[in-house]
């Protein structure tokens, strides 16, 4: 990986990484010095202004959350599809003079220049795995305070450099893994962690299998695409355009996304369900038993020495398998917790224990997509920047969640165990696991990592 000369605490310019001239925006405010929102009068020093890069479905649903929040408003965005920018100015200005507010959101293509301005407070990245990294960090180094969308990056050097990015600079950051804001998730930690169902002995998170080799064909890209920008520091020759990477829009008439993009289920550009849902049910199972910001030691893949499920080993004793927590639906994603005093199951609009006195169980249908618009976690996020305390989903849990998915995922493609050392960040004599593209790649010229971890 190209190694590049750290620089902390510092605002950056578009010159530094990508040598284009500064844009001069430190000035343009757009904003009246009251603003009318939800029927609250807004003073200047309560208000957050938004700048969003990624402007897809999740970027679109991470929105329509962000503007229940009172006092949010929403001063840029950026993109590489023209089609999808435009659909996104059109939704937030009609949002924006609903709430008299001044109909107005700025757009770049290239997102650095966004980053220029002073006069936005803070970044909601929405953009595929592979740019989290530069985006966050960059973010950070410019002054903005972060909600970056879960997996928190595609590496475990990525994820470890934004951790730095985010905590040098003093940034108050928020991961997208907002079942940490749902009820009954909220439960089952509080539960867990009190010894309601004794020592946890085992765990079952279901979330999913991990990804498969890019078999996409190529296909033209289409000119509202910059295609060469999306790929970023993607630095793997076999990524070429294909419409399930960047899923098509069309405003005339007016027609989304069929599908969430696909570039999430291939190696080359993504970490499969393991990352996808493993960002969420492996996340609250280390909230659960007090492993923020830490981790199992031992990886073992499906198949290995009769492994009938990836099996994952913390030093204190306690295994988490990726297998059905349900015999009534096993194909759903949820947790079970056992303890020596008893179980709990958990996921979304769901959860049950086998002591009906600590709680009565809760079952819900919950609908496609309706988990992904999470005011309470978007609420949170707008709190913290006001308080400048930590969030529910600080940078350091999801560099600690990311990097679990990563190492699980590189467990499965060594076919082999892989051993971790959470407290160094280490792998134990393990040179191979160094080297693979998990822990980090070089990235594309010219893109360089800051804050790259030493290998």
């Amino acid at each position: 990986m190209e190694k590049k000369e750290e620089n902390t605490k510092r605002t950056i310019s578009r010159r530094e990484f990508l040598g284009y001239s500064a844009l001069g925006l430190a000035g343009l405010t757009i904003l009246p010095s009251w603003t009318m929102q939800h029927g609250i009068r807004i003073a200047p020093s309560d208000r957050v202004v938004l700048g969003f890069l990624g402007l897809g479905r999740q970027g679109c649903s991470d929105f329509h959350s962000f503007s229940k929040c009172p006092g949010v408003q929403v001063a840029a965005c950026s993109d590489v599809d023209t089609l999808k920018v435009e659909r996104f100015v059109h939704i937030v200005k009609k949002w924006q003079a609903s709430n008299k507010m001044n109909p107005r959101c700025d757009t770049y293509e290239f997102f650095e220049e966004m980053l220029e301005r002073k006069d936005i407070d803070a970044i909601e990245i929405a953009l595929p795995d592979h740019w989290h990294a530069l985006a966050a960090i960059y973010s950070c180094q410019s002054g903005k305070d972060v909600y970056c969308q879960k997996p928190l990056a595609y590496t475990i050097t990525e994820g470890l450099a934004i951790m730095r990015a985010a905590l040098d600079n003093g940034r108050v950051f928020q991961v997208g893994s907002q079942q940490r804001s749902g009820k009954e998730f909220q439960q089952a930690i509080a539960l867990v962690r009190s010894g309601k169902i004794g020592h946890i002995e085992k765990i079952y998170a279901k979330v999913g299998n991990p990804p498969t080799p890019l078999d996409l064909p190529e296909q033209p890209v289409p000119s509202n695409l910059n295609f060469n920008q999306w790929l970023g520091p993607l630095n793997d020759p076999k990524v070429h355009y294909h419409p399930d990477l960047c899923p098509p829009i069309s405003l005339d008439p007016k027609e989304d996304e069929k599908l969430w993009g696909a570039w999430r289920w291939y190696c080359e550009t993504g970490n499969g369900f393991t990352a996808d849902w493993g960002a969420h049910m492996f996340d609250i199972a280390q909230a659960a038993i007090g492993m923020d910001g830490s981790g199992p030691v031992e990886y073992i893949p499906k198949g290995y020495d009769g492994a009938k499920y990836l099996t994952m080993k913390y030093a204190n004793g306690i295994v988490m398998t990726e297998q059905p927590y349900r015999e009534d639906n096993p194909s759903a994603q949820g947790i079970l917790f056992t303890g020596d005093k008893g179980w709990l199951k958990v996921a979304r609009g769901y959860i049950e224990c086998s002591k009906p006195e600590l709680l009565k169980k809760e079952e819900k249908k919950v609908g496609a997509g309706e988990y992904e618009v999470s005011s309470p976690h978007m609420q949170n996020f707008i709190d913290c920047i006001r308080s400048r305390k930590k969030t529910i989903a600080p940078v350091e849990v999801g560099c600690s969640t990311n990097t679990l998915c990563c190492l699980a995922n590189m467990a499965v493609e060594l076919k082999r165990p892989v051993k971790w050392d959470p407290a160094t960040l280490s792998f134990i004599d393990d040179k191979e696991a160094e080297n693979h593209r998990l822990y980090g790649y070089k990235y594309r010229n010219p893109y360089t990592l800051p804050y790259c971890p030493k290998r």
